[in-house]
């Protein structure tokens, strides 16, 4: 990386739902010049996508400033949306090809003003496949869903 290259915000992102719909969870660990933040929430009724977006979400409002960012999600879904469908949504109005509304776009509207203020580069991992950072967001997220179920 070149020396006036800035250093990124690297932030993981995970979202877990303990049937779908019901209890589900979300985190995000953000990293940055050798600091650390883990963010979780949860809901009581929700769905394993809508905590994906979430999870994506609050990690990049988490960051306060307009930063580089990379973002790595497990999540298809996430990642398909932001770099394949939304232009498409909201051109046509947040609507699909098929003319209906989009499914969560609430939770779009808010990823993509999240994306429009940092310069995101998104990186997909294979989820439950041993990468470190994407188990440890798995076990935060499934354990807010837990605590919520709980209650």
């Amino acid at each position: 990386m070149p020396q006036d290259a800035p250093e990124p915000v690297v932030i993981h992102t995970d979202g877990s739902c303990l049937s779908n719909p019901g209890p589900g969870g979300w985190a995000a660990i953000l990293q940055w010049q050798g600091n650390e933040r883990e963010l979780t929430g949860s809901e009581p009724d929700t769905t394993n996508n809508r905590m994906e977006l979430m999870a994506a979400i609050m990690g990049l409002n988490a960051v306060t400033r307009p930063m580089l960012v990379d973002l790595h999600t497990d999540s298809r879904y996430v990642m398909n949306g932001v770099q394949d469908w939304m232009p498409r949504w909201k051109a046509n109005g947040w609507k699909t090809a098929a003319k209906k509304p989009v499914a969560n776009q609430d939770l779009w509207q808010q990823l993509d003003e999240a994306v429009i203020r940092h310069q995101v580069r998104w990186h997909w991992v294979k989820g439950h496949a041993g990468n470190p950072l994407n188990e440890r967001c798995d076990v935060l997220a499934r354990s807010a869903a837990e605590a919520i179920a709980l209650n």
